[in-house]
């Protein structure tokens, strides 16, 4: 099944193109909004125009989260805070955080791509979806919140926390998508049985797991005990959050919204793409996001 067909079947070549566009028009508007990037092109010589093709990519400078605490709150962002609708942020556990800004277009576009990857996951219209990963400025709760709404789910915005309630009203409000943390899931699941609920009173059919590190043998506990399917979810705060890419029913490896995000895999010593099929250090960049573009971050 498919959210946006066009979009999620477009072409390899259609999809090069618009991606092409998209960066041209990227790089100009970091060229000419963030005075970070700006100085950060004329270091290097190189001038927006400059970009004819995809492999031009490479050419272009990184940027890293230092980059992100170096301007700290606001100076990577592209547009006026008069246009920024909402903020987001890491924990900052490690020093001050990374913020995250989203104008409307960019809260548009995330809502309409985790849509997009609760479908890839069975979602539809017809489901119950309880969002227990924490709201706030964690992007995990509102990311799932404002994509189910999107599908046309119903919403069962519990957060995370308080297990005996999410297990009393997971059965009583009949949900039948969870998104969580996978650790929580096993949590939950746990619970589940020692609370002695009885699973064929749960509806539960799919739940859509991120946020941490997990393993099959993990997938594979929380299907057995909670009798769903579990699929992964991908994402960061820095680049979108909850959606940048997602399993499909075939649970085989990410689907990125390519039209949105160019991933790039680079040898994390020479910094250099590496071919297809290679291991390296996982490189985004943001093509359609307004208030926090980021290059090859």
């Amino acid at each position: 099944m498919y959210w946006n067909e066009t979009k999620e079947c477009m072409k390899r070549e259609e999809l090069r193109e618009l991606q092409l566009e998209n960066l041209k028009h990227l790089v100009s508007r970091l060229y000419h909004d963030v005075p970070f990037y700006r100085n950060e092109f004329q270091k290097i010589g190189i001038m927006p125009e400059d970009i004819n093709s995809l492999d031009d990519l490479a050419n272009l400078p990184f940027t890293t989260k230092q980059d992100l605490r170096d301007n700290y709150p606001y100076g990577l962002f592209a547009k006026p805070m008069s246009q920024i609708v909402r903020v987001h942020a890491s924990s900052g556990t490690t020093g001050k955080p990374t913020v995250v800004g989203y104008s409307r277009n960019d809260i548009a576009i995330w809502s309409e791509i985790v849509a997009r990857s609760m479908v890839c996951a069975g979602a539809d219209s017809d489901s119950i979806v309880q969002v227990s990963y924490g709201y706030g400025l964690f992007t995990g709760g509102l990311g799932l919140h404002y994509g189910s709404e999107r599908l046309g789910a119903s919403v069962i915005p519990m957060s995370g926390g308080n297990t005996e309630k999410q297990i009393m009203l997971m059965k009583d409000f009949g949900a039948t998508v969870l998104c969580c943390t996978p650790s929580y899931a096993i949590h939950l699941a746990e619970a589940i049985e020692d609370m002695g609920v009885d699973l064929s009173d749960i509806s539960l059919k799919a739940g859509i797991f991120g946020a941490e590190p997990w393993s099959e043998s993990m997938r594979a506990t929380i299907e057995e005990k909670l009798n769903i399917k579990a699929y992964d979810i991908y994402g960061l705060s820095e680049i979108m959050g909850p959606g940048v890419a997602i399993e499909c029913e075939c649970q085989n490896g990410l689907h990125i919204w390519e039209e949105h995000f160019i991933p790039e895999i680079v040898d994390p010593v020479t910094l250099k793409p590496l071919p297809y099929g290679e291991e390296g250090e996982l490189v985004f960049t943001t093509i359609t996001k307004e208030g926090l573009p980021l290059l090859r971050y």
